[in-house]
């Protein structure tokens, strides 16, 4: 009897496990490299974001983020250094939770001068990838070129891969990553209040890459 009863828990036990496996498997994106399609992918601008956090005085963390984000992607999983990135981030979509910080960061310069932060109607910003660098099965560096506000820069990736496989809704294959960077504001002429407000800015990308061809 006490044999059927341990025998009953670990059943039990067991099914749940069974049950999270089997729903995993039916998720369309999966942490699998061996997933990804060589080909040219563009993003999904509709499910890919750039935060941006800042400090405040000294005191604590802001938070912002970037949508409606276009750009593409050449890759071929034989030859990860072969991979290109060209990115446009449209500044202003902009979004903040204060309202008037929104309307202070896209406000036009007094008297024709140079605004505080981006300016009304700022051009978007552009990342065009110079280098990628393998660092382990699904992570790689990623190098390039940021030009923002007027002014060109180097930018610096982390970049890990997070999920490939059917898009359900498309039916198109698709690779998704997610990226972290940081940089200096004031090297792109953004420098307002600082360092007060923070210098760097950590940024943080979430990406969907739907394959064209």
């Amino acid at each position: 009897m006490k044999k059927l009863v341990i025998a009953a828990a670990a059943c039990t036990l067991a099914a749940p496990a069974a049950f999270l496996s089997a729903q995993n498997a039916s998720i369309p994106g999966q942490m699998d490299p061996s997933r990804v399609a060589a080909g040219t992918y563009q993003l999904d601008p509709a499910h890919t974001l750039v935060s941006w956090q800042v400090n405040h005085f000294g005191f604590n963390d802001y938070f912002g983020l970037f949508g409606d984000i276009e750009g593409t992607m050449s890759l071929d999983p034989a030859d990860i250094s072969a991979t290109e990135f060209d990115i446009t981030v449209p500044i202003a979509s902009v979004s903040v939770a204060s309202e008037g910080l929104r309307d202070h960061l896209l406000r036009p310069g007094k008297d024709g001068g140079d605004p505080d932060f981006f300016g009304a109607n700022p051009e978007p910003a552009r990342f065009v990838s110079t280098s990628v660098r393998r660092t382990g099965d699904t992570s790689a560096i990623v190098s390039g070129q940021l030009t923002m506000n007027g002014k060109t820069g180097p930018v610096t990736m982390l970049v890990d891969f997070t999920g490939a496989g059917e898009n359900p809704m498309s039916k198109v294959p698709t690779v998704g990553f997610q990226a972290r960077a940081t940089i200096d504001r004031t090297q792109w002429g953004v420098d307002y209040a600082a360092p007060m407000v923070g210098s760097e800015v950590d940024l943080e990308i979430s990406a969907a890459f739907e394959r064209q061809q």
